[in-house]
C-alpha cells in the first residue's frame, strides 16, 4: 500500500506569537501503525521541508509511546525534514491520502489549491480520503465533479465547538470548524469531549479529536484491505 501523509505548514496563531504547527500525537500513531503493514509512507506539506510541531501537543502529559518513538526515530525525523510540497505529489501514486490535524490545517490546507486539487482528485479516483481533528477543514472547499461541495450529505465530524472552548482558543481561530463543516452541508455527528468518535462515510473517513488518531488510521486501513480483497 502507498500512503500520502499531508502536514500543515503554518506557524503561528494569526494575532498572537504563539507557536503552532501540526500534532505530534496525531502524525505519530497513524504513521506507525501504517508503518506495521509496511505500507510505503510519503510525507507532503504546502511549503515542504521541515513543518513544525505545535507546541502545546508536545508538552509532558501529551507524551505516549509513539511521540517517544518518534523523538529517537532518525530516519523518519530525516523524512519530515524533508517532505514534499503538495504541488509535487498527485493522487495516482497514492492508495489513499490521511491529513494530520493541529491548528495549522484552518488557515493552510483549507484554501490551498495544491491541496483542493489533491483531495478531489483522490475521491474522484475512488480512493479513501482520512483527516482527524482539525485535519476535516481540507475538505471544506473540496467540489464533486458536478460542483457541489464533497461533504454534502455526507456524514463527518471534527473537532467540535465545545473542544475549542475548552481550549480557550475559541475567539482566536479563523472559523469554528464543527459550523463550517455543517455549513458546507455536512451530517456532522460527536462524541463527548476528549472521547475517541470516528465517523466513516464511504471512502470518507474523519475523526473528532486527538483521542480519535488511532482509530482513524485503522479504519482507513481496513478500507484499504477490503479494496484490495475487492480487487
Amino acid at each position: 500500500m502507498k500512503i500520502l501523509i499531508v502536514l500543515t505548514s503554518h506557524c503561528k496563531l494569526t494575532n498572537t506569537i504563539r507557536k503552532m504547527g501540526f500534532c505530534i500525537e496525531e502524525f505519530a500513531t497513524p504513521y506507525y501503525l501504517f508503518k506495521a503493514t509496511e505500507a510505503k509512507i510519503t510525507l507532503a506539506s504546502p511549503k515542504g521541508g521541515q513543518p513544525l510541531v505545535d507546541p502545546r501537543s508536545d508538552t509532558p502529559e501529551n507524551q505516549t509511546e509513539s511521540t517517544i518513538r518518534y523523538k529517537t526515530d532518525q530516519k523518519l525525523l530525516q523524512l519530515m525534514a524533508n517532505t514534499y510540497k503538495l504541488q509535487e505529489v498527485f493522487a495516482k501514486n497514492f492508495d489513499a491520502v490521511f491529513c494530520v490535524g493541529g491548528h495549522g490545517p484552518l488557515w493552510d490546507l483549507t484554501i490551498d489549491k495544491n491541496s483542493i486539487k489533491l483531495i478531489e482528485d483522490f475521491w474522484d479516483a475512488k480512493k479513501p480520503i482520512a483527516a482527524v481533528c482539525y485535519a476535516p477543514s481540507v475538505l471544506l472547499n473540496v467540489k464533486d465533479k458536478n460542483g457541489a461541495f464533497l461533504i454534502k450529505g455526507k456524514k463527518v465530524t471534527g473537532f467540535s465547538n465545545t473542544e475549542e472552548k475548552a481550549a480557550h482558543l475559541d475567539k482566536i481561530v479563523p472559523y469554528s470548524l464543527e459550523d463550517e463543516l455543517k455549513n458546507k452541508g455536512g451530517i456532522y455527528s460527536k462524541n463527548d469531549d476528549c472521547k475517541s468518535y470516528v465517523v466513516k462515510d464511504g471512502l470518507l473517513i474523519t475523526g473528532q479529536n486527538l483521542a480519535s488518531a488511532a482509530a482513524v488510521a485503522n479504519e482507513l486501513l481496513a478500507v484499504l484491505d477490503s479494496k484490495k480483497e475487492q480487487n
